[in-house]
């Protein structure tokens, strides 16, 4: 993948059936993890670990800070927030492709500097499969 512009990454939550872009994120990240299961014994060749593939759980992690693009953006994010619900978001990394699944948003801070605006922060966790589209 070629060199891209970091601010044409965006994030959008599902609502009234759409994905909505949510903010002007100045900071994005998407991760994806696995954990490992090991299966090392007292037999393993030169006691060099074994994994289990396949095995273990996979997620993947969203996290970014910005501004809001709206009220309402602002408003349908916090509501997510403090309902605790799990809904679809996607993220979309050009010429890479688009990320969609169930998410739960873990994580929602508001910060400011007295001269300038209000800014967040949020981290969302998978709570599914994710389902990938390539561009």
């Amino acid at each position: 993948m070629v060199a891209q512009k970091g601010k044409d990454i965006l994030l959008k939550i599902e609502s009234g059936g759409g994905f909505t872009t949510v903010a002007g994120l100045r900071s994005k990240r998407l991760a994806f993890d696995a954990e490992t299961v090991d299966v090392t014994d007292a037999e393993s060749t030169g006691r060099w670990r074994e994994l289990l593939g396949g095995a273990g759980v996979q997620r993947a992690s969203i996290s970014g800070a910005g501004l809001f693009k709206d009220q309402a953006s602002d408003a349908l994010v916090r509501a997510t927030f403090f309902a605790g619900a799990i809904v679809a978001w996607q993220v979309i990394i050009p010429d890479f492709g688009t990320v969609s699944g169930l998410f739960q948003l873990t994580t929602l801070a508001y910060s400011g500097d007295h001269r300038g605006e209000v800014q967040f922060e949020a981290a969302l966790e998978s709570a599914g499969p994710l389902t990938f589209v390539a561009a």
